[in-house]
């Protein structure tokens, strides 16, 4: 199949090299408004290059990847579905929840799939950890924690423009919690402290936050992030229920060092980098997406799990503003 791809930043360039090594993806069309980023991806992966998302959208390709920025997502989803393209796009779906849903209800009705890039779900780990809940291995699960912890925090203008760090970063956490415990959240009571780079406050932001979110049949759900983690990249979850608990990200280059004398685990050089972590997720993540693209599967992450994902953070985002719990039923009202 023939693939386009809208922006050729790091994440855009990285999907265009693991869509270039896929045996199903013939040919590649790419597009950015920095011409040099688009004939670099073009030289180094045999792509061609179009002008705009308009000249590739009538290239012939037969799946779209939007890794755009956030402002652009909008509409080259709706460009997409209306040019009848399987659209695969980076998440957010919009910069705020009034423009996903937007979005949502201008794609609605199309018969067009569209993707969410919410990598996780691929990754074994958390499929495995799913798989083990949905079995009924754990018995009732009682707590769940989920941790993001990024090695230093991104540059000063990425931050200012992500939203927070609820909507750019916990917001995996808050999806991931929702597609493993198949549940849905009722409640959040969030805290947030700045305690590093002086830009992310003068943002409005937090570098370091905490989240207890309580899931509709009880379970409570604990949340860590942080944009300062000396050791590494730090992605984990726990599930702990009544007759069994599991953890995923237990592996040798897990970026912690034990306290406990004679214990060597974890031995290995820490993950220090998103693409790391997960480069074999982005690759089973993409992989699906050509599935869909073939029509032999549904969009496995689609505008309204990315939505509701959203609706926590900003449930989150107003709790650690007004020091309060908040139900993600309140913002969908506001």
């Amino acid at each position: 199949m023939r693939i386009g791809i809208l922006g050729l930043g790091r994440i855009g360039a990285f999907h265009a090299e693991t869509l270039s090594g896929l045996d199903v993806v013939e040919s590649l069309v790419v597009a950015d408004p920095f011409a040099g980023a688009a004939e670099a991806a073009a030289e180094r992966f045999g792509a061609q290059v179009a002008e705009s998302p308009e000249a590739l959208l009538a290239a012939g390709v037969d799946g779209l990847v939007v890794a755009a920025a956030t402002d652009a997502h909008p509409a080259l989803i709706r460009a997409g579905v209306e040019a009848g393209v399987p659209v695969f796009c980076e998440k957010p779906v919009a910069r705020t929840m009034a423009e996903g849903l937007a979005v949502r209800e201008a794609v609605r009705d199309r018969g067009v799939p569209v993707q969410i890039g919410y990598n996780r779900r691929f990754d074994v780990g958390f499929a495995a950890a799913r798989a083990a809940v949905r079995a009924g291995e754990l018995g009732l699960v009682h707590t769940v924690r989920s941790t993001t912890l990024d090695p230093a925090p991104p540059p000063a203008a990425y931050v200012a423009a992500s939203g927070g760090i609820f909507r750019d970063c916990s917001v995996h956490d808050f999806d991931i919690i929702r597609w493993v415990t198949g549940r849905e959240v009722s409640e959040v009571y969030a805290v947030g402290a700045n305690r590093g780079a002086g830009y992310i406050r003068a943002a409005g932001d937090a570098d370091t936050t905490g989240a207890v979110l309580t899931l509709d049949d009880g379970t409570i759900a604990m949340v860590s992030n942080s944009r300062h983690n000396g050791r590494g990249y730090d992605v984990r979850l726990e599930l702990h229920g009544f007759a069994d608990s599991l953890a995923v990200g237990l592996d040798d280059k897990l970026p912690l060092r034990s306290a406990e004398p004679g214990v060597a685990f974890p031995s290995g050089t820490p993950h220090d980098f998103f693409m790391d972590r997960f480069a074999d997720a982005y690759r089973a993540e993409l992989t699906a997406f050509t599935e869909v693209v073939a029509g032999i599967r549904p969009s496995p992450c689609t505008i309204e799990d990315a939505l509701e994902a959203g609706w926590i953070a900003e449930a989150c985002t107003l709790s650690l503003r007004e020091h309060r719990p908040v139900t993600p039923a309140e913002v969908r009202r506001a």
